[in-house]
């Protein structure tokens, strides 16, 4: 029996349950369901705007990540340009250097040219010198020799030049 009593509600428990379930609804009404439904509300809110924040976040990346490649876009033509400069200074210098060498090769060669001329002219001056000392000995040796007869100046001439043969071979 008891337990059909409980299977079958009776009018004075639904009226009082409907009663006490009227009362805690009326009272989280008034004080608990305000606060909690203000507190839900704020917590949507943080969530989106945490939601927008990262959007934001992804967007000043996305703008980051180009000004990034923009960046590393200009110091590579940067770069190359430094590296023409460089080359074409390189090139540069490499020229003048070569212009440089050239010119001091040409002063060599006209200094040993010049250096080539001084010692020819002073070969030419000394052979010069020995002609003359030649001309001198066998004038020497004419007035030295007796000149008044004939045979005794030809006899004179001859040897002369039989010596001379004798020194050019």
């Amino acid at each position: 029996m008891f337990l059909a009593s409980l299977v079958e509600p009776a009018f004075g428990l639904i009226f009082w349950m409907t009663l006490s379930f009227g009362i805690v609804f009326f009272l989280l009404a008034k004080f608990a369901w305000k606060p909690i439904l203000n507190s839900l509300r704020e917590r949507e809110k943080s969530i989106e705007d945490a939601i927008s924040e990262a959007r934001k976040a992804r967007e000043e990346m996305a703008g980051l990540k180009a000004s990034n490649e923009e960046l590393m876009r200009q110091a590579r033509a940067e770069r190359e340009l430094l590296l023409k400069d460089a080359r074409d200074i390189r090139d540069k210098e490499i020229a003048e250097a070569k212009t440089k060498a050239k010119a001091e090769a040409d002063a060599l060669l006209g200094r040993a040219r010049e250096d080539i001329r001084n010692e020819k002219n002073a070969a030419i001056t000394e052979v010069k010198n020995q002609v003359a000392e030649l001309s001198v000995q066998i004038a020497e040796r004419i007035l030295k020799e007796k000149l008044g007869d004939a045979a005794a100046q030809k006899a004179l001439v001859d040897k002369v030049m039989n010596e001379a043969d004798l020194r050019r071979s």
